[in-house]
């Protein structure tokens, strides 16, 4: 099992930053994609950034040039790097971790982001 906790999320303005942390705990064996999501009111949960194994990553096309996901092994943690935050930004955060040998998923709890014009 592995359990994922989020921070980092709050009240910004428009333009401004912030820094989503995901920590793991329990045994990540076989997760080969980690991944951010998410979801505003009234929306479908929808994937913002992944980053698999080796190192690539994947961005919605809204997020491009704004976002940046990335890794630190050693600490367990997984991060999104958001800047030029916009109001169409503001949603609950979910970080997920995916095996896909074993085919599960896990989530985080989420995060809220406000991004205030």
């Amino acid at each position: 099992q592995v359990q994922l906790v989020e921070s980092g999320g709050g009240l910004v303005q428009a333009g401004g930053s912030l820094r989503l942390s995901c920590t793991a705990s329990g045994s990540t064996l076989g997760i080969n994609t980690r991944g951010w999501y998410r979801q505003a009111p009234g929306n479908q949960r929808e994937l913002v950034a992944s980053i698999i194994t080796g190192g690539g990553t994947n961005y919605v096309d809204s997020v491009k040039g704004r976002f940046t996901i990335s890794r630190d092994n050693a600490k367990n943690t997984l991060y999104l790097q958001m800047n030029s935050l916009k109001p169409e930004d503001t949603a609950v955060y979910y970080c997920n971790f995916y095996n896909s040998y074993a085919n599960r998923k896990y989530w985080g709890q989420g995060t809220q982001v406000t991004v205030s014009s």
